[in-house]
């Protein structure tokens, strides 16, 4: 958590409270930008997410707010590559279109997504499955490092990733926005349009976005094909805010096409194979592709009861994958519906400024497979868990915490030979109690001991067949159990006018954690499910030890001048799976170790033409990963690497009015060719001429955002 970062977000994250429909609003943000963002306190800032509302200075858990400001700054692909930079964030990827949030280590079902209130369900269990978000409809992210499952259940594991859209305008006003962008590399266009009004009680808001990308480039491989995409996106909101309290509906489409990179080459010239009739410098999807669709309606209603609140979630979900390997007929096609519900009281300041939160959540899923193929059966899940947690603040301590119960009921269905009719009932206990403790008014101290659940997915219990976008055969393991995990947090801050910093430190043991690995030849002769692996792909299945993983992050930022700032940044993770042979002692998609340096200056603050100017160079340093599952092969050893970017922002202003900002970027300046150790094109084919194995991320790569406010 960058106390920095957080010192802006404070500003202009615009957190609003739901009852009443009050909120920072920008005006009030912009003037505290232009006083002195280091005079923000943490105790003015209002976080959700986490026990009803908190300060973030309560929260004994590593908790960072990722403003506006940072979002629209950033030149990324997707949503979770602006987030991927914050310390303890990594992300897993395909390609440019497709990323998964990966928290201190632990991504897939073990990070809980949640928009519009409701937890994101897609297809997360998936190597090549990415967020169904619209990254320009996302006004700020809130991400909790650690166990989150007293509010969100299962599969909050390793923390929650909260994506806050616009909030609530104030009465009587009316805006609009539009946003454009391009990216050199990949050729990327992207646009979007927003409308939004407060009258009366009545409350609207409206956006369109779309984006485009070709190939993209780096120089060891060329165009990389089959890593463009198309993505649309239509969002709306309508909603009432009354004295009782407010009602709002949100609904979304979101429609991405990314074709997918499969890394063939050429044996005589090492270059990577494409469809001849599709350019790589055209927009137009190439076989083989997905069509990701995912539509949302979330209806969000809170009451006032007395000084008390209750609020009331429900939400409806429909995702579909398609693969097409030709563009006629999908040849997989999983559709999944789900009802999410979430009910919880919020009371007011008990004596002795206790505080209460409590209520139910969970959710109903039903999935099918309308296609040839399929990698899991058709099943229905249903969740339910209740929950109780407590705040108690006095003096200079402020002690939390809580208990869930959680029971899932979950039913597979046949098809054919291809899977068996099976059902499991998985129940899960969670716990958390922490403090933080105020040592002075610039030191704080943090502790946090938490028991997380994560029930087993689908996939892991019940798949049977090939993986197309993985290149393997997955087997399932019905005799999994439910995750059970420990983890420890400690942590101190310190803020002064000169010096921000921070420390924090974790260690996490789960028992029963799942895991992909290999399987050896004599284990694949004597599994008669693989009588389908016609096509000789390599076998994995789902099996289950004892995971312990440790480390943390660390943050110095200086501010030797008024307008300079200093920034470096630590991350680390380590991980043991115990009593495990030596090559398969290391988790799977384990991070590599990271810092990061920053320096920024402010070049202008308030002038007549352009004000909130500034530019900012900046280094990633990623150190070797040589800690991997090597059994049979599944990871191989990733070299250290760094990577020199650099950006710069202003808002151009007409008589004290903002005409619209302006923002430049330069990521991979030096052009450096790498490989991440969490990207799954590092295991595509070996180049027969360079002997170098997959393919290797965006090279060099400049954009230029403008984002035009237009006021009513």
């Amino acid at each position: 958590m960058l106390l920095s970062t957080l010192y802006v977000s404070a500003a202009t994250a615009q957190v609003h409270d739901h009852a009443d429909g009050k909120g920072v609003h920008k005006e009030h943000v912009d003037s505290l930008c232009e006083d002195d963002e280091l005079h923000v306190k943490l105790s003015e800032v209002v976080v959700t997410g986490v026990t009803g509302q908190s300060l973030l200075r309560e929260s004994p858990l590593p908790f960072m707010v990722v403003s506006q400001k940072e979002l629209a700054a950033a030149s990324t692909t997707n949503i979770i590559d602006a987030i991927a930079r914050m310390p303890g964030v990594s992300q897993l990827t395909t390609g440019g279109a497709i990323s998964k949030p990966v928290i201190r280590g632990l991504g897939y079902n073990r990070v809980a997504v949640v928009s519009d209130g409701i937890r994101q369900e897609g297809q997360q269990w998936g190597d090549e499955h990415g967020i169904e978000l619209d990254a320009a409809g996302v006004t700020s992210v809130e991400i909790l490092k650690g166990p989150a499952s007293l509010m969100y259940g299962s599969d909050a594991l390793a923390g929650v990733v909260v994506f806050r859209s616009q909030p609530v305008l104030p009465q009587g006003t009316m805006r609009g926005n539009v946003l454009t962008e391009y990216q050199t590399n990949n050729g990327l266009l992207n646009y979007s349009i927003d409308f939004a009004g407060h009258q009366g009680s009545t409350l609207w808001d409206v956006r369109y976005s779309e984006k485009f990308a070709h190939a993209y480039k780096n120089k060891v491989d060329g165009r990389v094909p089959g890593s463009q995409f198309h993505e649309r996106s239509l969002s709306a909101l309508v909603g009432q805010n009354r004295q009782w309290g407010h009602s709002h509906l949100r609904l979304s489409y979101y429609h991405l096409t990314p074709s997918i990179v499969e890394g063939e080459r050429d044996e005589t010239t090492g270059e990577l194979l494409h469809d001849e009739q599709v350019s790589l410098l055209s927009y137009r999807k190439a076989a083989p592709f997905q069509q990701i669709r995912h539509f949302k309606a979330a209806w969000d209603n809170a009451f006032n009861l007395g000084e008390g609140r209750l609020n009331a979630v429900v939400g409806y979900q429909q995702n579909r994958r398609q693969e097409f390997e030709e563009p006629e007929e999908a040849e997989l096609d999983f559709r999944l519906h789900t009802v999410n519900y979430d009910v919880r009281y919020i009371s007011p300041e008990l004596t002795g400024r206790w505080k209460l939160s409590t209520g139910i959540n969970g959710m109903w899923q039903q999935s099918q497979n309308l296609g040839e193929e399929a990698l899991i059966p058709a099943y229905r899940l249903l969740d339910a868990g209740v929950f109780a947690t407590v705040t108690r603040s006095w003096d200079r301590w402020n002690l939390s915490g809580g208990v869930r119960f959680d029971h899932r009921w979950l039913t597979a269905d046949d098809r054919e030979e291809q899977f068996r009719h099976f059902r499991k009932n998985m129940n899960g206990l969670s716990g958390s109690v922490g403090a933080t403790y105020c040592l002075t008014d610039q030191m704080h101290l943090r502790l946090n001991l938490a028991r997380g659940f994560r029930a087993p997915n689908l996939s892991e219990l019940g798949s049977n067949g090939v993986h197309e976008g993985s290149l393997r055969y997955e087997l399932g393991n019905q005799q999994l159990k439910p995750e059970d995990s420990w983890q420890l947090d400690a942590g101190i801050d310190y803020s002064s006018h000169i010096v921000t910093a921070q420390l924090s430190l974790f260690v996490n043991h789960i028992s029963n954690f799942i895991f992909l690995q290999r399987m050896d030849e004599g284990e694949r002769l004597k599994d008669e499910r693989l009588e389908m692996n016609d096509e000789g792909f390599p076998v994995y299945q789902y099996a289950a030890g004892t995971a312990r993983l440790w480390g943390g992050e660390a943050t110095v930022v200086v501010h030797p001048m008024r307008r300079l700032h200093i920034e470096n940044t630590f991350a680390y993770v380590a991980t043991r799976l115990l009593h495990q042979p030596d090559d398969s002692r290391y988790l799977p998609t384990t991070p590599q170790p990271r810092w990061t340096a920053t320096i920024k200056c402010d070049l202008l603050r308030q002038c007549r033409h352009l004000s909130n100017s500034y530019a900012s160079i900046g280094l990633e340093c990623y150190l070797r990963q040589h800690r991997i599952f090597a059994a049979n092969d599944t990871e191989t050893p990733t070299p250290s690497y760094t990577l020199l970017n650099a950006a710069a922002g202003t808002d151009v202003m007409h008589h004290g009015r903002r005409l619209l900002s302006v923002f430049l970027t330069a990521n991979n300046l030096l052009d450096r060719a790498y490989q991440n150790h969490l990207s799954r094109l590092k295991y595509a084919d070996v180049n027969p001429v360079t002997g170098r194995r997959g393919v290797s991320n965006m090279g060099r790569n400049i954009g230029i955002k403008v984002v035009v406010p237009i006021e009513f």
